[in-house]
């Protein structure tokens, strides 16, 4: 058994046809029938049935193609790691992000990060911190955009920008007209946060430990949009990361207020394996998340801080 041979049988497969799966092959129709016949014997099953008319695949040939297209689709991964090591701003990189981070990060950072590295492009997952973290152990994903610290053993993070909390109330509010709002005011006021599962609720509570007490004054909701949209409807007010604040986010039916010192905020990062290859990867990202402008963020004024946990 040989990966041409694989190669014929998938393309037989997609064909159905063996003159046409071997022009797709670049080989003679008889070369590609004997590689499959040799193939047939070796497992000593029958893959396809032939007449004049038609090709058919057995049930037992269903079973080896698709097992054939998995194989072949690892090698290709294997060429693509390969790749990657001569050349780590070239194919595929798997980038996980938590849920408040992605929807109004990523839309910014990924143009500027096609100019850094245009043969990179960039597969997203978004997820909560939890299976972010179970994703990077697996080698699911390559690296995370998650708020810090992130201390989880055998990751290596290191800080890409500070964010302001925000709060948001719906138009005609009796705060409308206040330039800022104190921590502890919210806890006068109905509050929407995300569920539990979230990161930024317990970022939220922390910021604000009396509203943790006031389980009558909070209410869960599954994602920042639809707060803000229960928000607008007049049920309560929120606290959003201030990149969820840009004009393109705004609604006439809402106002943004800043809080007054001290801001809750919060640190995000980059998270990665350490022994992840890819290191120039991880600096075209930090370097594209540089160039950005978004509302409400600081960066390190210093050098980035990595922060190492040992295995």
């Amino acid at each position: 058994m040989n990966i041409n041979e694989l190669k014929f049988i998938v393309a037989v497969a997609q064909e159905k046809n063996f003159r046409r799966a071997a022009e797709l092959s670049y080989v003679s129709q008889p070369a590609l029938s004997t590689a499959i016949q040799k193939l047939e014997h070796e497992l000593s099953v029958q893959i396809f049935e032939r007449s004049r008319t038609e090709v058919s695949i057995t049930p037992i040939g269903m079973q080896i193609v698709e097992q054939a297209k998995r194989v072949l689709e690892e090698i290709e991964r294997i060429k693509q790691l390969a790749q990657q090591v001569r050349n780590p701003l070239e194919g595929p990189f798997r980038l996980g992000a938590i849920y408040t981070v992605g929807p109004y990060l990523l839309p910014d950072l990924i143009p500027c990060l096609h100019t850094v590295a245009p043969h990179m492009p960039l597969i997203v997952e978004e997820n909560t911190t939890d299976q972010l973290q179970e994703q990077l152990r697996t080698g699911a994903i390559d690296a995370a955009i998650v708020a810090l610290p992130f201390d989880v053993p055998g990751i290596e993070t290191r800080a890409l920008y500070t964010e302001e909390f925000e709060v948001v109330i719906p138009k005609g509010h009796r705060w409308a007209k206040r330039k800022s709002i104190g921590v502890n005011e919210l806890c006068e006021e109905r509050v929407l946060i995300l569920t539990s599962v979230h990161c930024f609720t317990t970022q939220v509570l922390e910021s604000c430990p009396k509203l943790s007490a006031r389980g009558d004054s909070v209410q869960q909701g599954n994602s920042l949009e639809t707060i803000r949209n229960m928000v607008a409807s007049g049920l309560g007010i929120t606290v959003l990361p201030a990149s969820a604040n840009s004009v393109k986010y705004r609604s006439p039916l809402l106002k943004v207020i800043p809080f007054h010192a001290p801001i809750p905020l919060r640190h995000i990062g980059l998270a990665w394996r350490k022994r992840f290859s890819r290191s120039e990867a991880l600096d075209a990202i930090q370097h594209a998340a540089a160039q950005l402008a978004l509302r409400g963020i600081s960066r390190p004024t210093e050098s980035p801080l990595i922060y190492i946990y040992p295995l």
